[in-house]
C-alpha cells in the first residue's frame, strides 16, 4: 500500500528543522545561503544552502511540488517576474551576490542561460533564434563574426550537421528533439557560464532524450549546468552531484553515486527506493 505524504514525513523530522548544513565551502561557482522564497504568504523554500560547482553537473530530484525548480529560477532571478513572490538570503555567482541592487538582471541571465521543460524556439528563422542573443547583447562585430558564433553553437548543441543546409527555414518546423537543442543552442550563444535546465527531457522520446543527455555530459567540459529532472535514473545518468528536495527543504546534497547507494537521510532513502513520490 502506499505511504500517505502525512504519514512519511510524521516519523521523520519536522520540515523546517533539522537538515544538515551541505554546503562544500570553497571552489563554487554558485553558493547559496540560507535562501527561503515566499509566494505571497506562502513558503515555498526554507533556509537552503547549497554550492554548486564548476564543470559540473548537478541535479536537482524531489517529487512534483517540493521545490526544485523555484529554486532553479532563484539562480537566474526568473522568480522576479512572479508577482508577490519574494526571495531571501544570498546567492552569489563567482562570489557576487546576484540579489544585488547594482546587478543587471538582464546581464545576469546572459551569464546564466536556462532552457525550459518545453522546447521554445523563437517564430523565427533556425539562423535567427541563435543569432538573436549575441546580437542584442552586441558580442559580434560584423556579420561574419555573428555567423562564426551561429555555427560554434549549433555545432556544440549538436545539431549543425542536421540544419546546416536549412538555415533560412523556421526552428518551429524542427521535431521536438531537434528544437531543444536549438533552445540549448541559443542559450550557449551568448557564452554563458552555468546553464539552467528545468526538465528538458521530459516532452521528449527516449532516443531524443539520449542525444541530449549526451551532449550535457559533453557541455559540462565548458559550462556549470544545473538540471530539474523528475527522473531519478537520468539524474544518476547524467550528474556529478545530486540535491534532494521535499517540502520545500533541501534534505541532502552529495556525490551522486553516493546519494543513490548510500543516502544519509531517511527521506531521501525513502524517495530512491520509491516509497513516495
Amino acid at each position: 500500500m502506499k505511504t500517505s505524504p502525512s504519514a512519511q514525513t510524521s516519523i521523520e523530522i519536522p520540515p523546517t528543522a533539522g537538515f544538515p548544513l551541505v554546503s562544500q565551502g570553497e571552489g563554487a561557482k554558485i553558493a547559496a545561503r540560507d535562501v527561503n522564497v515566499f509566494y505571497g504568504d506562502k513558503q515555498a523554500l526554507r533556509n537552503i544552502a547549497l554550492d554548486i560547482k564548476p564543470n559540473e553537473v548537478t541535479a536537482f530530484i524531489g517529487p512534483s511540488g517540493c521545490g526544485k525548480s523555484t529554486f532553479l529560477r532563484c539562480l537566474n532571478r526568473m522568480n522576479d517576474i512572479i508577482d508577490g513572490c519574494r526571495v531571501t538570503g544570498s546567492i552569489n555567482l563567482d562570489e557576487e551576490d546576484i540579489y544585488h541592487r547594482r546587478i543587471d538582471v538582464v546581464q545576469l541571465r546572459a551569464r546564466i542561460g536556462m532552457v525550459f521543460q518545453k522546447p521554445n524556439p523563437f517564430p523565427k528563422s533556425i539562423y535567427e533564434n541563435v543569432a538573436y542573443g549575441p546580437r542584442i547583447h552586441g558580442l559580434a562585430r560584423n556579420k561574419t563574426d555573428l555567423d562564426e558564433i551561429v555555427q560554434t553553437s549549433l555545432e556544440r548543441a549538436g545539431l549543425l550537421g542536421e540544419v546546416k543546409d536549412r538555415m533560412d527555414q523556421p526552428g518551429t518546423g524542427l521535431s521536438g528533439g531537434q528544437q531543444q537543442r536549438l533552445c540549448i543552442a541559443r542559450a550557449i550563444a551568448v557564452n554563458p557560464e552555468v546553464i539552467l535546465m528545468d526538465e528538458p527531457c521530459s516532452a521528449l522520446d527516449p532516443i531524443a532524450t539520449a542525444k541530449i543527455e549526451e551532449l550535457i555530459d559533453e557541455l559540462r567540459q565548458n559550462y556549470t549546468i544545473v538540471i530539474v529532472t523528475h527522473s531519478m535514473q537520468q539524474a544518476a545518468r547524467v550528474s556529478q552531484r545530486t540535491a534532494f528536495f521535499h517540502l520545500g527543504n533541501l534534505v541532502e546534497c552529495n556525490d551522486t553515486e553516493q546519494i543513490f547507494t548510500n543516502p544519509q537521510h531517511k527521506l531521501t532513502q525513502g524517495y530512491i527506493t520509491g516509497r513516495f513520490g
